[in-house]
């Protein structure tokens, strides 16, 4: 095993000048040979379209009859004296996203995988070597194993690189968490690439991470939780480089316990308030013969799909997803202070976060978030006035959403931006956003696929 620090090695994968074991050509003969609507179709369907999943007589909530998978449940938020009902996905379980990683020729590649989600807009994208509930891995729909398993669940072969439980979207989820891990086998280790899998350097997925909708969410999840580690900038660097090689190092406006200070502030003085509330009945929510809608304007609603894949676990199925009515967006605004580029991020509570509050992008909307009477002071220097460094349509979750995407942006802010914020604000550098996002219950996940596309740069 190779004894150079993690961060350095896995620069060296993003770096430019690592030989990949597969050219980008080759990747993308091998992505567009992916089977898409030819073995795969998700076609709207009514809740009688199954006897699988059924409506509690007890609360109206919509669950499966297994027990298992994830359930439909309504949720009450207040926040400033404003109340808020909504159906909410209610999933317990912990899944596993699992990213394995094997140096091949001395360059860490990572096992890749093209992955179908009934929800994705253009139904398959780049997703973790593994990417399964608990009810896929232990088999409880009755289908296929879950290949590459044995290396996330312990004792199992390889290292752990990294290792902790992330939260995912507050607004849509109640309470939800799932396992991101990153293990390395040694290089002599076989460890053969099937079908739908693909050894890709960082590089590799740091381009692709500039193309709409390709690296899937929970890609981007589990690489953010991954150290990197940068020398100095290259000679000759623009002012710009320069101030984001310094971001990964140690020098910063406000030190680690300070920023951990302002965000345990933040928690203990929260006010916002959320439970889960039976689904039948919901106020301002209707149920039809094949959706739950709202009667004004919520930002998404609730439908079922009926799917049919012959390269998942199972061939066919039929479930609920939760469909926002438009895109969101979420951006990073940046700035240079003292010569060390700085990330402004925010604390931020969501009904859903098992914490009351994460840090977020600067700013981030959302079709459901104008009726939790969200304000984004920083909204005009993103949208309109900073230089943008980055900006993708990336896809939130394909197993729960149908067709959720968010405009992710990173903005470089105007030289006359000040640096004092509202007390909800707070300026970080990349080294703060890379040690607060190997723990649990820190970064939203919008936060650490921005903090991944942040690592694109330069």
């Amino acid at each position: 095993m190779t004894a150079a620090p993690l961060g350095r090695r896995i620069a060296l994968s993003a770096s430019g000048d690592a030989t990949p074991s597969s050219s980008d050509a080759e990747l993308e003969e091998w992505w567009l040979s992916r089977p898409r609507h030819e073995l795969l179709s998700v076609d709207r369907t009514g809740f009688d379209a199954t006897d699988q999943w059924y409506f509690s007589a007890d609360t109206g909530d919509l669950a499966h009859r297994s027990g298992g998978f994830f359930s439909v449940r309504g949720l009450e938020a207040s926040d400033s004296g404003r109340t808020v009902h909504q159906p909410a996905i209610h999933q317990s379980e912990i899944g596993v996203l699992g990213i394995l990683v094997k140096e091949i020729a001395g360059v860490p590649h990572f096992l890749m995988q093209a992955k179908f989600e009934p929800g994705n807009v253009n139904l398959r994208q780049l997703s973790p070597t593994v990417q399964a509930t608990k009810s896929n891995y232990t088999a409880v729909h009755g289908g296929r194993s879950t290949p590459y398993m044995e290396y996330f669940r312990a004792p199992r072969p390889g290292r752990v690189l990294s290792d902790v439980l992330q939260s995912e979207q507050g607004e849509w989820f109640w309470h939800k968490h799932n396992r991101n891990i990153v293990v390395e086998v040694p290089p002599d280790t076989e460890v053969p690439a099937r079908q739908d899998h693909r050894w890709c350097t960082l590089a590799q997925i740091h381009r692709m991470l500039h193309r709409d909708n390709v690296v899937n969410m929970d890609t981007r999840t589990v690489l953010s939780t991954l150290p990197v580690e940068r020398a100095d900038a290259p000679e000759g660097a623009d002012p710009f480089t320069r101030a984001l090689y310094r971001s990964y190092e140690d020098a910063s406006l406000h030190s680690m316990t300070e920023v951990l200070s302002w965000f345990t502030e933040a928690k203990a003085v929260n006010e916002a308030r959320s439970r889960l509330v039976p689904l039948g009945g919901l106020a301002g929510w209707e149920r039809t013969d094949d959706e739950i809608r709202p009667l004004r304007h919520a930002g998404f609603h609730i439908i079922m799909v009926s799917v049919r894949a012959r390269i998942r676990e199972v061939d066919s199925w039929v479930q609920p997803l939760l469909a926002p009515t438009g895109p969101g967006f979420a951006a990073f605004l940046v700035k240079d202070i003292d010569g060390v580029l700085h990330v402004l991020v925010r604390s931020r509570a969501e009904p859903g976060t098992r914490d009351g509050v994460e840090m977020a992008p600067t700013v981030q909307d959302s079709p459901s978030a104008a009726a939790l009477g969200r304000t984004e002071p920083y909204a005009d220097e993103v949208r309109t006035r900073g230089r943008v460094l980055y900006d993708n349509l990336l896809s939130e979750e394909g197993g729960r959403f149908h067709h959720a995407q968010t405009r992710y942006r990173i903005v470089e802010a105007t030289p006359e931006l000040s640096t004092e914020v509202p007390e909800d604000f707070c300026w970080v550098t990349v080294a703060q956003l890379m040690e607060l996002v190997r723990h649990g219950r820190y970064l939203n996940i919008e936060a650490r696929t921005l903090l991944l596309c942040v690592h694109t740069l330069g």
